[in-house]
This record gives C-alpha cells, sequence and structure tokens, in this order.
C-alpha cells in the first residue's frame, strides 16, 4: 500500500504546502515514485501551486474536485457515479508519475455532518453514542475517499488545512506519517505544541476501535531571511531540541528565498521552475534525508 503522509501545523503561514508540492515533485520526478497530492485545504495553496487558476475553474464548474467525493460520502448521495480515480489529474506539471486530487474552496459544511450522523444516531437507536458515531466517521472519512486508490501509488501526501476541522483530523488519521514544517518562531512553536496535544488526543478517541498508528516523520524548519539572525531564533530552536528527540529533526532545512515566491506566482513548484535555486536544492536534499527516515521504520 502507498504510503500516506499528511503536512500538518496548527499554524498557517509556516511553508506547509510549499513542502508538500515539491516533495512530491521531487518523489516523482527524481526518484521515479507515483505520488499523489490530495489537497485538503479550502485556500487550495496546493491545487494552485501544481496548475493555474483557469484550469482549476474549468475543473470546478465540472464538478471535478474533491468537493464532489465529500458530498458522496457526507450527504450519502448515490447519484454520484464518479469515483476518485475519475477526479485524479495525471501527469501534473508535464510530470508522468505526479497526480493531483484538486481541492475546493467550499470542501464541506460541518453542520451537515453534524446533522447526518446525528439522524444515524436517532434512526438506529444508538442514542448517547454520538462521540463514538462521529469518531468512526472521522477516521474513515479520507481513508474510505483514498481507499480505492491506495494501492496504485508510492506516496500520497496530504495538504492539510492549518487549524484542526473535520477534513485535517480525517487527513492525520488516514495517514501513515504526518510531517511537522515550522518556522523558528514562537507562534510557530506553539502550533507544534498544540498540535502534539491534539495528535496524542485524537489517538485516544480511537483507541478503543482500531488504533490509529501514527508516526511523526519530522520537524522542518523553514527559514528566512528576517529569522535566520532574528534575537529568538537561537531560542526557539534550542526548546525544539529539548521538546524531540534529534531523530525527528531534519537536518535539511529550507531557505525561502525569492525564487520560492516566484514559484507561487507561476503556479509551478520551485524544483521545476528554479531548480538551480537554493531553494530548490534544498527540497532535492530534504527528499533525500526523507526517504532515508522512511527506510528505518
Amino acid at each position: 500500500m502507498g504510503i500516506v503522509i499528511s503536512t500538518v501545523n496548527m499554524k498557517g503561514g509556516v511553508g506547509k504546502t510549499t513542502l508538500t508540492v515539491n516533495l512530491a515533485t521531487c518523489l516523482a520526478k527524481n526518484h521515479n515514485k507515483k505520488v499523489l497530492v490530495l489537497d485538503l485545504d479550502a485556500q487550495i495553496s496546493a491545487t494552485l501551486s501544481l496548475m493555474p487558476p483557469i484550469e482549476f475553474a474549468k475543473i470546478r464548474r465540472k464538478s471535478r474536485t474533491l468537493n464532489y467525493l465529500l458530498d458522496k460520502y457526507i450527504q450519502l448521495n448515490n447519484r454520484k457515479q464518479l469515483d476518485i480515480s475519475d477526479l485524479i489529474l495525471d501527469d501534473v506539471c508535464e510530470i508522468g508519475n505526479l497526480h493531483l486530487l484538486p481541492g475546493d474552496l467550499e470542501l464541506h459544511d460541518e453542520y451537515l455532518v453534524s446533522k447526518m450522523l446525528h439522524d444515524e444516531v436517532i434512526s438506529e437507536g444508538k442514542a448517547g453514542n454520538f462521540d463514538l458515531v462521529w469518531n468512526n466517521f472521522e477516521r474513515r472519512l479520507i481513508k474510505n475517499i483514498l481507499e480505492p486508490v491506495r494501492d496504485e501509488y508510492d506516496f500520497i501526501l496530504i495538504d492539510c488545512a492549518p487549524g484542526y476541522n473535520l477534513l485535517t483530523r480525517s487527513g492525520i488519521a488516514a495517514s501513515d506519517f504526518y510531517l511537522l514544517p515550522a518556522r523558528p518562531e514562537p507562534l510557530s512553536i506553539v502550533g507544534i505544541q498544540l498540535l502534539e496535544r491534539r495528535i496524542n488526543k485524537l489517538k485516544e478517541n480511537h483507541q478503543n476501535s482500531t488504533p490509529i498508528n501514527l508516526k511523526l516523520l519530522g520537524i522542518v524548519f523553514i527559514l528566512s531571511d528576517n529569522n535566520i539572525f532574528g534575537k529568538y531564533y537561537k531560542q526557539v530552536m534550542k526548546r525544539v531540541v529539548e521538546d524531540f528527540s534529534p531523530d525527528k529533526l531534519f537536518e535539511i532545512q529550507i531557505p525561502m528565498d525569492v525564487n520560492v515566491a516566484k514559484a507561487v506566482d507561476s503556479f509551478t513548484p520551485v524544483v521545476l521552475s528554479h531548480p538551480n535555486s537554493s531553494g530548490a536544492k534544498k527540497f532535492v536534499q530534504l527528499t533525500q534525508e526523507l526517504l532515508q527516515k522512511l527506510s528505518l521504520f
């Protein structure tokens, strides 16, 4: 089965999407791995990092996005005839092994989920077991969506939304590993700490059913010019080193140089648009380190 890796942090703006799409591209292009990118963020940053808005608009008008599948599962819409294979885009960025399941601007409505599960509890006489029903749905939603194609891929990389909504929790629960991108800034570290607590709670919620066997693959630091020499840099790095074992910190750190920003504007990962830039070269090295870490499990 394909290895599923979620990229997640409670705080936004830490380089989560940039990390996801460039790792996916390097795995496909440089290591001949078949990779699927799943965009769970309503900001559709991963989608627009791999295709221009005009192409996404065409796909969305045809309802060929993740939202189609969510509607199928959340509202139990049996009229939905397409499955995940019909919605996946092949040869993204003209790389044969790189595929994308596009996100959407309106991914789900948690009120509809609550109502659906409440009705299920009442109709099946499960009054008092709402939390159990919710946890089971949360556990299965993204896992069920990916199940038909998981064996077809070497890697499935999930770009989760910041915060901790239903789709983020479900994406994490469906994953084998998670990556934590972070900036060496106090608020970014708070995001790490909050996420670790939430993930521990998620595991506790499912300990009486099938346990969630989720592992932290590592923390990746995303650096920018204004924090490399910031007064908090050494202090923050010291705190992280104290909180996590050395094997949970990636040695390669990613500089967010101007070429990374330009790549976003061109709707292409920096490893393709500016392959000789310092940022692109670091992503190539980071991908190699990621594969080395995975080989130890």
